[in-house]
């Protein structure tokens, strides 16, 4: 039997596409969690010749990482057409990047192409972190960083224990623990991992509110275990009846955990020198850690 929690990419690509236009006024949390990650590249000491923006969406980090590294080639690479084409129509004439459509976990790029991999909430709509991690790896050059968001465990749990009284299929993403992430960026050979969690939540007036924003920005359920066809209207109102006891001053929670994270490409060791298994990273390169941050 498959995993209930199994990603159904091509339903990921078909939300996202078509969620292109709507998605930026919708992506309140999107956007400020993508500027914080931007903010942490101020303590990186890195002059990237090429930067790979990954799962890059309508192409606002792509905007910035050309405006911070203004010789740098930047790449943006999305699964979705529909939200490259949405990012293409915010280049400017001084400012342009390169649109790709790929999936993270087989990128089209050459072995050791890139400085730097950006990626802000998009690993959480892949099925394998080990597959991607080992890809971002291959197209960093010695030297080169990885730094991302991705959502982590107790994201949206209030509204998957509502519908776990509703019904028994699958309706929220199932979202890896940070000390996983780190683990998998090791397993792929990246070293020097650091990992912090940052919670914030929002509130609605109504669940449905909740779940007309996650439409909005493509975040369809595209688990195997889904519901096949509409949810039923009994099954719909005993998920909101749950919800709704979660209410505080008026107001429904939805919380969001974000996970970053940052690993880097390591140099090679000189001959004769340096422990079975050890990697060299480039101090001259590292900055100060993220308050809180764990390895």
């Amino acid at each position: 039997m498959s995993d209930p929690f199994d990603i159904d990419l091509a339903r990921v690509r078909r939300s996202f596409g078509r969620s292109a236009r709507d998605y930026d006024a919708a992506a309140v949390l999107q956007s400020r969690v993508r500027g914080e990650l931007l903010e942490r590249l101020d303590v990186v000491r890195l002059e990237p010749a090429a930067v790979l923006d990954l799962g890059a969406g309508t192409g606002h980090a792509s905007i910035a990482l050309k405006r911070r590294y203004r010789s740098s080639q930047v790449i943006a690479l999305d699964l979705a057409e529909g939200m490259l084409r949405e990012a293409g129509r915010r280049q400017r004439l001084l400012r342009r990047f390169g649109r790709v459509c790929g999936h993270a976990a087989a990128l089209p790029l050459r072995d050791a192409s890139v400085d730097l991999v950006f990626s802000s909430l998009m690993l959480q709509w892949c099925q394998d972190p080990d597959a991607v991690f080992s890809e971002c790896r291959r197209v960093l050059k010695p030297g080169g960083l990885l730094t991302f968001t991705t959502f982590g465990p107790d994201t949206l749990v209030e509204l998957r224990r509502a519908w776990a009284a509703a019904d028994t299929h699958t309706h929220v993403n199932r979202f890896i623990d940070m000390h996983d992430l780190g683990d998998a960026l090791v397993r792929s050979g990246l070293a020097e991992p650091v990992m912090d969690v940052e919670r914030f939540t929002l509130t609605y007036a109504e669940v449905r509110d909740l779940m007309r924003d996650l439409k909005r920005i493509g975040a369809r359920n595209a688990n195997a275990g889904r519901p096949r066809g509409l949810t039923g209207k009994a099954a719909l109102a005993r998920m909101t009846a749950a919800y709704e006891a979660l209410r505080l001053d008026g107001r429904l929670p939805a919380t969001y955990e974000v996970v970053y994270g940052q690993a880097w490409c390591p140099l090679s060791a000189p001959r004769g020198k340096g422990a079975p298994g050890e990697v060299v990273v480039p101090f001259a390169r590292i900055g100060r850690r993220p308050p809180g941050a764990a390895r």
